[in-house]
C-alpha cells in the first residue's frame, strides 16, 4: 500500500492568519511552526498584511519577547504598546519597530498539551486590544489547533495501515484490521478541510474497500456520507456510536442507513453490510 502523507502544515497556519485577522478585524497577522524537538523555538514564516519583510524568518525563543513567553506559558498574551510593555522582554524591538506594529496579541496554538504554533495579530497604532478581540484571537487559535490535530490522525491512519494480503480473505482475523483502518479514514474524511488531503484519503479508503471486490455487475452507487455510516455499522456502532463518531444527528444517520439499504437492495443492517462488501464497497 503507497504511503500518503499531509503536506507541510505551513498550510494551515496561512489559514490560521486569514481566519484571525477576520475575526479581530486587526490588519497585520503573523505567525510560523514550533520546531520539534530540542528547546522551545518556532520561526515566523507565515505574513498577512505586513509591509515590510522584518518579520520573516526571525526566530523566536521560548520566553523571549510577547510570542516567546506565550509559547513558553501557552497563554494567549497581549501588549498594547509592544516597545514600551513591561511584562516582556525586548529582543525583538527592531523588527517590530520596522513594521510600525505597536499593539499585539500572541496566541499558542496548543494540539495535545505541546504548543505547535503561535499566531499574532496586530495593528500599527496604540490600541488596547478588549477581551472580546482577544477571544476571538484565541478562537482562531482553536480553530487551527483542531486541524492540526485531524493532520496527525490523518498521518497516524496512513502510517499504520495495514498490509492488504495479495490473495485477501474477507473471513480471516487479519482483514478486521483493514475494516478498522477504512473506518478510522472514513470518519477522518468528515473532518478534514485540505481538499488535496482529503482527496487523498479517499483515494486510500477506496483502494482498501475494493481489495477485495468480486467480480460481477457494477455495484449502486453510494453517497459518501452513506458509505461512512455503513463503515461504521460494518464495525457494529450503534447509530447513536456513528452520531458521535460522524458529527452527525441520530435520525441524519438513520437516514442514510435508510437510504444505502434502499440502494442495495437490503432490509436490514447485516444483510446491508454483506451486500455492501460483496459490491467492493466495503472491505
Amino acid at each position: 500500500m503507497e504511503r500518503l502523507y499531509p503536506r507541510d502544515d505551513a498550510d494551515e497556519v496561512r489559514r490560521g492568519l486569514l481566519t484571525l485577522r477576520r475575526g479581530t478585524g486587526l490588519p497585520v497577522a503573523f505567525g510560523g511552526l514550533v520546531a520539534p524537538g530540542g528547546p522551545p523555538r518556532m520561526t515566523i514564516t507565515e505574513l498577512a498584511g505586513t509591509s515590510t519583510t522584518a518579520l520573516r524568518g526571525l526566530a523566536i525563543h521560548a520566553g523571549a519577547g510577547l510570542g516567546g513567553k506565550a509559547l513558553a506559558l501557552g497563554l494567549p498574551l497581549r501588549v498594547d504598546d509592544y516597545a514600551v510593555a513591561r511584562s516582556i522582554s525586548h529582543e525583538y524591538d527592531a523588527p517590530v519597530s520596522a513594521e510600525g506594529l505597536r499593539s499585539v496579541v500572541a496566541v499558542p496554538v496548543v494540539v495535545r498539551r505541546e504548543v505547535r504554533a503561535v499566531l499574532y495579530g496586530a495593528v500599527r497604532q496604540r490600541l488596547p486590544l478588549g477581551d472580546r478581540l482577544v477571544a476571538a484571537a484565541v478562537d482562531a487559535g482553536r480553530d487551527l489547533e483542531r486541524r492540526l490535530a485531524d493532520r496527525d490522525a490523518a498521518r497516524a491512519a496512513l502510517a499504520a495501515l495495514p498490509t492488504v494480503p495479495s490473495r485477501p480473505d474477507p473471513t480471516g482475523p487479519e482483514w478486521e484490521q483493514v475494516r478498522q483502518a477504512h473506518a478510522e479514514l472514513r470518519g477522518l474524511l468528515t473532518r478534514i478541510a485540505d481538499p488535496e488531503l482529503r482527496d487523498r484519503l479517499d483515494a486510500v479508503a477506496d483502494r482498501l474497500a475494493g481489495a477485495a471486490r468480486r467480480p460481477g455487475p457494477p455495484a449502486a452507487a453510494l453517497s459518501p456520507r452513506e458509505t461512512d455510516v455503513l463503515a461504521c455499522v460494518a464495525l457494529g456502532c450503534t447509530n447513536a456510536d456513528v452520531a458521535g463518531q460522524l458529527g452527525l444527528r441520530t435520525e441524519t444517520v438513520k437516514s442514510y442507513l435508510r437510504s444505502a439499504m434502499r440502494k442495495l437492495g437490503a432490509h436490514t443492517r447485516l444483510e446491508v453490510v454483506v451486500a455492501a462488501r460483496r459490491a467492493g464497497l466495503l472491505p
